[in-house]
């Protein structure tokens, strides 16, 4: 088919849909690129997204009206499944998957008009400025202040394990503005440019040997009060929508897809795909990756319907990182002597790197909200315990 970026995607049959997808990322996508043991940086992969917002595939979650795909729930997983099981890469995608949406849903139509665009055309990068030193889960305890100053607001404080920092062009930024509210109240959400003067950023080495996570200091940053979202001191009602979008984000089967290809690979490189007890542990982990797609697409439906996120939603991230990392483990047993060698390794006659999953299953139950946060969210506000 010829697609343009007025298709009307949802009009195809699933199946069309996902053979078009599939042809072209087998077609296009580098197989250099496929399956990176990290998230690689803008250099590296920007010209794809380049090619992907051309293509207006560039946010496939978005309301056609501001640019985006439109895609219903079923071919929103379709989008994403053919992605994961072709090994194609993350980019520096916040823009897509937060700011977007929260601008859609929150924004005023000229922040919409300056800022969506810009995001489509890959011209804004974003990064997000919420976690602190001392502020993690308990986000509400965030200690970076925004002070007004005429028509600005003066921004002073630290952010930590912000992902890929050292690529973006913007920030999206929690502050207190004001110090004598309840945790939760006297926070505000900000549209930072990187760019603006006390902006300094420092990576972080993991213990995988990347970088993509960073530190961040704002020191005296001026932001005007145009690029306040929302009302000022209304920053963690929109904070907590934002983190359900997040929750649907990290909650999603794609890391748990991509840990088992990673083990359908060792498996055939060692030979042990036919063994039974093989076989009956792979159908087990699919199962339940399957069942966990099932309950991602029933929340995906509530976001496109425009309805708030249920407390519920946090179970994703709790099934969605323990099981990305039980299939890791798996990875390595099954991988023998050679998981414990880090990057590349031979596998027969493939490369590997078996260790990869591993590395980013081991933090998975910790960033996002910790799964304990996740657990109390759902006690308190879903089954109501004391």
């Amino acid at each position: 088919m010829n697609a343009t970026k007025d298709t009307d995607w949802n009009a195809l049959a699933d199946d069309e849909f996902r053979q078009h997808i599939r042809s072209f990322l087998e077609a296009n996508y580098p197989s250099e690129l496929r399956y990176p043991a990290r998230r690689l940086f803008w250099n590296e992969i920007g010209f794809w997204y380049r090619k992907m917002s051309e293509l207006g595939w560039i946010a496939p979650n978005w309301p056609r009206e501001h640019g985006g795909m439109g895609l219903d729930p079923t071919k929103l997983l379709i989008f994403y499944e053919e992605h994961e099981r072709w090994g194609v890469s993350r980019f520096a995608d916040m823009g897509i998957l937060m700011v977007g949406p929260v601008l859609i849903k929150h924004g005023t139509p000229a922040q919409q008009q300056q800022w969506l665009p810009k995001i489509i055309a890959c011209e804004n990068l974003w990064c997000q400025g919420y976690s602190e030193p001392n502020a993690g889960s308990d986000l509400a305890s965030l200690r970076t202040e925004a002070v007004p100053d005429g028509d600005h607001y003066v921004i002073n404080g630290q952010k930590i394990w912000t992902t890929l920092a050292q690529d973006a062009t913007h920030i999206f930024v929690l502050a207190r503005t004001d110090k004598d509210a309840k945790k939760q109240a006297g926070i505000s959400f900000f549209l930072v440019d990187m760019a603006d003067p006390g902006i300094r950023v420092r990576p972080i080495r993991d213990v995988a040997g990347h970088s993509e996570l960073c530190e961040v200091f704002l020191e005296n940053v001026r932001v005007p009060a145009s690029n306040l979202v929302g009302a000022p001191n209304d920053g963690w009602n929109i904070a907590k929508a934002l983190l359900s979008f997040e929750r649907i984000f990290v909650g999603s089967p794609k890391y748990p897809n991509y840990a088992l290809g990673v083990l359908a690979r060792v498996a055939e490189a060692r030979g042990i795909q036919d063994d039974p007890a093989f076989v009956e542990l792979f159908a087990r982990l699919r199962m339940s990756v399957e069942d966990h797609t099932a309950c991602y697409a029933r929340f995906i439906e509530i976001v496109k319907r425009g309805e708030q996120l249920p407390p519920d939603v946090s179970m994703l991230k709790i099934i969605s990182t323990e099981s990305f990392q039980a299939i890791a483990d798996q990875v390595i047993r099954a991988a023998g002597e050679v998981a414990q060698l880090s990057g590349m390794v031979s596998l027969g006659a493939t490369e590997l790197d078996v260790l990869g999953p591993f590395f980013r299953a081991l933090p998975s139950t910790i960033y996002g909200g910790t799964n304990e946060i996740q657990r109390n969210v759902l006690a308190r506000d879903v089954l109501r315990l004391p």
